[in-house]
């Protein structure tokens, strides 16, 4: 009988596949992006999967509404620049979106740990049709 994947190893294979799709998703076809909160231009492989709510927010942490390529100054320096983020999301999705992300992310979802195996294998999936 197969040993067990300890949850946290699972998680973590998950949040590498949703932000490669995610970083992947927004670059262009020479493969770079623009980060969303302050516009600079990067390669996806040198920025980050920045996220609007918290990651550690289960509900909202593997939502494609709520991450975008983001550089790393603005991430990890500037905190995240939440509130240039719900300005953008509002403007990319339309007005109130960033809104109901927060809504979203204050609700609790227990996820087992098959559906995040089946959430890795969608995200990978994502990725080889986008590449």
């Amino acid at each position: 009988m197969p040993k067990k994947r300890k949850r946290s190893l699972i998680v973590k294979d998950l949040d590498r596949a949703f932000s490669l799709y995610v970083r992947n998703r927004d670059a262009n076809l020479d493969g770079f992006v623009e980060c969303i909160t302050c516009g600079a231009v990067k390669h996806w492989k040198t920025v980050d999967c920045g996220h609007f709510m918290s990651r550690s927010r289960y509900s909202t942490r593997w939502d494609e509404l709520n991450a975008y390529a983001q550089c790393k100054k603005c991430n990890m320096t500037n905190g995240g620049e939440q509130f240039i983020m719900a300005r953008r999301i509002d403007e990319i999705h339309g007005d109130g979106m960033a809104e109901a992300i927060h809504i979203k992310s204050m609700t609790t979802v227990k996820l087992a740990d098959f559906e995040l195996v089946e959430m890795i294998e969608e995200y990978r999936q994502k990725l080889n049709d986008l590449i």
